[in-house]
């Protein structure tokens, strides 16, 4: 038997319960399922820009409604912010806090900078910041934030190891929709469509029809079936999660009412869920069932699923969610005494509130009784209570009209709601930080394949990154080195082996991509190059990597050149080459053709219109997806130079050494193309 004491331990180790909510009515629902916590988007500057979102009216009334609950409100705050878009960003964030809100999600490093520095609100780091290891968590601590999203990629040994290290709060993706692509990482919709899933903005090119050669019609590679990690409640708590989370801010109020009511379920009893419940949860929503492939290391064409008519028909099926049916307990005591004013407290869960009103006076008929007091006390409405118990103190022969016993009432409950709103906020106006450096003629490069490097290359880059996996593969020295898109904390030790080694044959250059990444490039002895997958588009974020000793840093592909222009820094841009639009923890290769495929390098993922995106396995197994064409902007020196464009960075893939040196003449030339590309607007 388990006693109270340990039960009592037990229970306070329960994760929080994260729910969704993209509109009022789903933060409704979301409080009738049981959430703990709720996370919305305001009307801009969130990842979920196709949402509905919360009028700034919208967002203090379910603020306090959910406060009332005992429930938290985080804003999703988590796109990539402009340099001009900074101070309206700030401005978000003080009404945020003005509102009463518990939390910023946040992905910009710029953008959580300046906040830290105006606003004492709490700062979650997104699953866009791509923080998938412990030394992203050191590191974003050192930056302010008090917990971050892991990757929904990490397996339950990398998340267990996370939960027992990490200075900050660990929030977990348990149950909705799974991007096939590194959270962060994906350029697909932007670069293809012009929608930025960086900015909240994405077409899920992921959910739609390929061609695989050497099969009839349609295939969907990159459409994966929902996360649910249901089934494995009691390793999530055993392991000290902080925060569970839901996905589905673009879901409805019935979806939110149902998957958080039965994780609450679930959690409360301390179990896993069953065939029964996951059936359920599958009914709810699902693209052919669920998948928990990540978190088991089972990553295989079984995660993939699209949603049928089956599963459409099956959600729609769902009650219609209309009010809040979840009621808190109330405890009211009334004193009606002679010759004092009388009054009635109530009081809910650690709040209390007394509302006084007239002295009673003597009755000159039939006075009040204390079956008329409780009836009127126990008049609850549609308040979001239930009477759990009524103390009357009532001296005999008084008179107090029913209407003013029911005003008092109405005034003590009204008094027991949250007014969230902060008015003592005092933010301090500190200046904007801006980068110390500045933008000089240099030109870089990376190659995915050592083999493809020339001497021409050695002669036109200042610096050439190759992978470091294939670093002893290079007949050149003196290269840098580019880190793995992602490096679990699993994979850490092989990652470090791999820098020492490249180290002793000469390099000394690392381009890094994630500031989980960081510390293992300076301890093997590197200096610090920032890649394009830091996502930098402001000049803030900019001065944040300098202080974390970055020498340069290339910006996002997503930039206009008048961005470019704003940001300034030692910085580079992408003039050429295949963009990167997705990792991805699944083999795409292998959904392709096989492995033959995958290994030769010649996977092509084929859309509905015969467009080729090359395909190559990187380390560990993982896919990256380029674009169909490269970006070339050797005849545009002009607009690069109104740019303040003085760094140039080259990303060579699927190119030959022979087309490696026809580029580069290209570029010595100032010469136009005729083949299709991509420009910088």
């Amino acid at each position: 038997m388990i006693g109270k004491a340990n039960m009592q331990e037990k229970i306070k180790r329960l994760p929080e319960l994260l729910a969704p909510a993209g509109s009022y009515d789903s933060l409704r629902a979301a409080i009738e399922g049981g959430a703990d916590a709720i996370y919305v988007g305001s009307t801009a500057f969130n990842a979920r820009m196709r949402a509905k979102n919360f009028s700034e009216d919208e967002l203090q009334r379910g603020i306090e409604l959910a406060h009332t609950y005992g429930v938290k409100i985080y804003i999703a705050a988590n796109t990539l912010i402009y340099d001009r878009e900074l101070d309206e960003y700030l401005r978000a964030a003080e009404r945020a806090y003005l509102l009463g809100a518990d939390a910023m999600i946040i992905a910009d490093l710029g953008a959580a900078s300046e906040v830290k520095r105006r606003v004492p609100i709490e700062l979650h780091a997104s699953t866009q910041a791509s923080g998938h290891n412990l030394d992203a968590a050191k590191r974003l601590h050192s930056l302010g934030f008090s917990r971050m999203v892991l990757a929904r990629e990490m397996s339950k040994e990398d998340i267990a190891l996370f939960c027992k290290e990490s200075p900050i709060e660990s929030e977990v993706f348990v149950h909705g929709a799974l991007c096939v692509c590194h959270s962060g990482q994906c350029l697909f919709s932007s670069i293809i469509g012009g929608r930025s899933g960086n900015r909240g903005e994405c077409a899920q090119p992921c959910r739609l029809p390929y061609k695989v050669k050497g099969k009839k019609g349609d295939a969907y590679p990159l459409s994966l079936k929902d996360l649910s990690l249901a089934e494995h409640i009691t390793e999530l708590c055993d392991m000290g999660v902080s925060s569970l989370k839901i996905e589905g801010r673009m879901k409805s109020p019935e979806y939110v009412r149902e998957v958080t009511a039965r994780w609450r379920a679930l959690l409360d009893a301390q179990r896993n869920a069953d065939r029964r419940d996951m059936e359920y949860l599958a009914g709810v929503f699902g693209r052919g069932g669920h998948t928990d492939g990540y978190f088991s290391r089972r990553i295989d064409s079984k995660m993939l699923g699209v949603r049928s008519d089956s599963d459409k028909k099956e959600s729609a099926a769902q009650e219609k969610f209309e009010n809040i049916t979840r009621k808190l307990p109330i405890e009211l005591f009334a004193s009606i005494k002679s010759g004092k004013p009388a009054s009635i407290t109530a009081k809910t869960e650690g709040k209390a509130f007394t509302a006084i009103g007239a002295a009673p006076e003597v009755a000159r008929t039939a006075p009040i009784s204390e079956e008329t007091v409780k009836r009127s006390l126990s008049k609850l409405g549609d308040t979001p209570y239930y009477l759990k118990s009524i103390e009357i103190e009532l001296d005999g022969g008084l008179m107090m009209p029913v209407s003013a016993l029911n005003a008092l009432r109405r005034e003590a409950i009204a008094g027991l709601k949250c007014n969230s709103l902060r008015t003592d906020a005092d933010f301090t106006k500190f200046s904007r930080i801006y980068p110390k450096s500045s933008r000089e003629k240099k030109r870089s490069a990376v190659f995915y394949s050592a083999a493809s490097v020339t001497r021409k290359a050695l002669d036109f880059f200042d610096n050439i990154y190759i992978p470091v996996e294939e670093y002893d593969k290079c007949e050149f020295s003196g290269l840098g080195v580019m880190l793995p898109e992602v490096i679990f904390d699993s994979e850490r030790d092989s990652v470090s082996a791999l820098l020492k080694k490249a180290y002793a044959l000469g390099a000394r250059d690392a381009l890094v991509g994630n500031v989980g990444h960081v510390d293992l490039a300076e301890n093997a002895g590197f200096r610090l190059h920032g890649d394009f997958r830091l996502n930098v588009t402001n000049a803030s974020t900019v001065a944040e990597l300098e202080a974390l000793g970055f020498e340069d840093i290339v910006l996002s592909p997503e930039l206009t050149l008048p961005q470019i222009r704003d940001i300034g820094g030692s910085t580079f841009a992408c003039v050429y080459g295949r963009i990167p639009l997705m990792v991805t923890e699944k083999c795409i290769g292998k959904e392709l053709g096989g492995c033959q495929i995958c290994e030769s390098g010649s996977a092509i993922l084929t859309d509905r219109r015969g467009v080729e995106f090359p395909v190559l396995k990187r380390f560990s197994h993982r896919s990256v997806v380029f674009n169909s064409v490269p970006t070339y902007m050797a005849d545009k020196r002009p607009e690069l130079s109104k740019a303040s464009i003085l760094s140039e960075h080259f990303i060579f893939s699927i190119e030959t050494a022979r087309e490696v040196d026809s580029i580069i003449s290209s570029y010595e030339r100032s010469s136009p193309t005729s083949l299709p590309c991509r420009r910088i607007k």
